[in-house]
């Protein structure tokens, strides 16, 4: 079977962009120890670079979208490398902050750009399983990226860490160029279209899933290292093997997300989101060693993952006239979510709880995040029932 090399590239570039946005939650202790702040300070780390994805997502696709795809890729991979070495160098917090900030700006647009990107060099019917493939570069970031940069954290310090990730970038960026078709054309930019779509109910219930499933996954993963020690006593040094089940969970989420995506979305997304909440509910119950906790994070990581690929679509069907915006945005819309969830664990701890009730926020707001989608499906519904109406009265 042929290899699909430009999609290949792609999850490369996922897999760059995984490394480095997971990897802080891994060297969370380390990068507290070493700056003298605290770990739920250490924490807003996540938030920032959540932020500047929400930020970015936007602004740079306006910026791009003209241009050819290949080009604008390698830019946005550019960007992403020159982030990791200021990382790598930066003498204090403050600076890291800033350099995760800039790090973060090529993320929504990179996903964006490439998920259209994903869809043209596949067969038509074949688009969500496209979008699973360039994602899974960012699942299997979690099963070795991750894990073996937060080992490299642990033995050589976290500031090689993210020299390490910057190479990823250089990698990608030779990849892309050499992967992705010449005569691929940039899309003619309508403005007006563009943001109109922003404003429809269904896309924007669509993003508030999307919002709430990013928020509820990472209310419990930014704090996972140190969770994973006071809930279930496992040794620091066992924390990358248990980061390598979570990236494990993540794969298969993401590749059982987008094949069951295929046949029906809805189904797809209610069955994930449920089965979320009720992971993060079991956790701090059952999770009482490595061996249940290391169960546990398998069944929760492909819950998590899972409901990315079908969010993808879903907004990408609602916004069908104007996608390349909309593609974006949602990705800045998983990284709000993923900026509140961090936000949301660091009060849970900040106001004296544990981090048994960080996961019980994480259930509760994945919670919200079915009610929510009961509504947005609901209202497709009414709104197909009114077209058909619309179509027999003419």
């Amino acid at each position: 079977m042929r290899t699909n090399t430009a999609l290949l590239s792609l999850s490369v570039g996922a897999f760059a962009i995984g490394a480095t946005e997971f990897s802080p939650m891994g060297m969370l202790p380390e990068i507290a120890g070493s700056l003298a702040v605290s770990i739920p300070t250490a924490g807003m780390l996540v938030v920032v670079y959540a932020l500047g994805v929400m930020l970015g997502a936007p602004i740079m696709t306006l910026l791009l979208i003209k241009r050819s795809p290949k080009a604008a890729l390698i830019f946005l991979m550019s960007i992403f490398t020159l982030g990791n070495i200021l990382s790598a160098l930066s003498p204090n917090y403050d600076m890291l902050l800033i350099a995760r900030f800039i790090t973060s700006l090529n993320h929504g647009a990179f996903f964006g750009i490439g998920a259209m990107v994903a869809t043209r060099v596949v067969a038509k019917g074949k688009e969500a399983g496209a979008i699973a493939g360039m994602f899974m570069g960012l699942t299997i970031a979690n099963i070795g990226g991750v894990p073996a940069i937060t080992r490299l954290s642990q033995i050589l310090g976290w500031r090689e860490s993210f020299f390490a990730i910057s190479v990823l970038g250089l990698i990608t960026m030779l990849a892309l160029l050499r992967s992705l078709p010449r005569n691929m054309q940039g899309q003619e930019l309508n403005l007006r279209r563009e943001l109109q779509v922003l404003t429809r109910p269904a896309v924007l219930l669509a993003m508030l899933c999307t919002v709430l499933g990013a928020s509820a996954m990472f209310t419990f993963y930014t704090y996972i290292s140190p969770s994973l020690m006071f809930i279930s006593g496992v040794p620091e040094a066992q924390i990358s093997i248990m980061l390598i089940l979570v990236g494990l969970g993540f794969t298969l989420g993401n590749y059982l997300g987008g094949v069951w995506a295929n046949r029906s979305v809805s189904r797809t997304l209610y069955g994930l989101f449920t089965l979320l909440a009720l992971t993060m509910v079991l956790f701090p119950m059952v999770a009482s060693d490595s061996v249940t906790a290391g169960v546990m994070l398998v069944i929760w990581g492909l819950a998590s993952f899972g409901i990315v690929p079908p969010l993808q679509v879903k907004v990408m069907q609602v916004a069908s006239d104007a996608q390349a915006l909309a593609s974006s945005v949602n990705i800045g819309a998983f990284n709000l979510g993923n900026a509140i969830g961090a936000a949301l664990g660091a009060s849970v701890l900040a106001n004296g709880g544990d981090y048994s009730a960080v996961s019980y926020a994480g259930a509760a707001v994945a919670a919200g995040g079915l009610i929510i989608l009961q509504v947005t499906l609901h209202q497709a519904k009414r709104q197909r029932v009114m077209n058909a109406r619309h179509c027999t009265e003419n």
